[in-house]
């Protein structure tokens, strides 16, 4: 339950949740296990859950006959699904694949959007996370087009050296959009000159 106070201390320090709001959440919420490459959701499927992740990380991607390509990873204290399958309730285009053992906590679609027309808060927390998803997508798809491989990856070093350290050069590869020979390359050339 200790585990449950991480998420309602996200929602009151976003809008002030009170106990009555935080208890009509509360009571729907799941706890989950997903040994290391399991899924939460596969592409082809409609995502009915909202995850908050406790421990592990989510590798989030789009798989073609040739090739997958990351699009994003979670980790600890962080809400994850395949969002758009999830807000209009279609098959994803995503699948959401456990890279280590993850546990979370996660609500079904319908109870959260009970909780968004009940309650006011609940509703804007869901409108603040959407628009922190904006501004991290639009940032992400800015640096995959002016940025070059090295510098993503130096950004993401500064900004995140959890996801260098946890994550294999493939996928990070993949997320960076090359081929993993690159980012090996990269790699060396940054040790060497460091």
């Amino acid at each position: 339950m200790l585990r449950r106070d991480q998420i309602q201390a996200i929602f009151r320090q976003m809008a002030g949740i009170n106990e009555e709001e935080w208890q009509a959440f509360a009571q729907h919420l799941e706890e989950v296990t997903f040994p290391k490459h399991d899924y939460l959701c596969r592409a082809g499927e409609t995502a009915q859950y909202l995850y908050f992740i406790y421990t592990g990380a989510v590798r989030v991607y789009h798989q073609t006959e040739e090739q997958e390509f990351t699009l994003n990873f979670h980790f600890e204290n962080e809400f994850v699904t395949a969002f758009s399958s999830f807000i209009t309730q279609t098959p994803s285009r995503v699948s959401l694949q456990a890279l280590e053992q993850v546990q979370a906590s996660r609500i079904h679609h319908q109870h959260l959007y009970n909780t968004y027309q009940q309650y006011h808060h609940a509703e804007r927390i869901g409108r603040l996370f959407a628009e922190k998803l904006y501004v991290q997508k639009t940032n992400r798809e800015i640096d995959l087009l002016s940025l070059s491989a090295e510098q993503q990856y130096l950004n993401l070093l500064q900004k995140n050296p959890k996801l260098i350290s946890q994550i294999s050069v493939k996928h990070l590869a993949s997320y960076l959009g090359i081929h993993p020979e690159s980012l090996s390359r990269i790699r060396h050339k940054l040790a060497v000159n460091s």
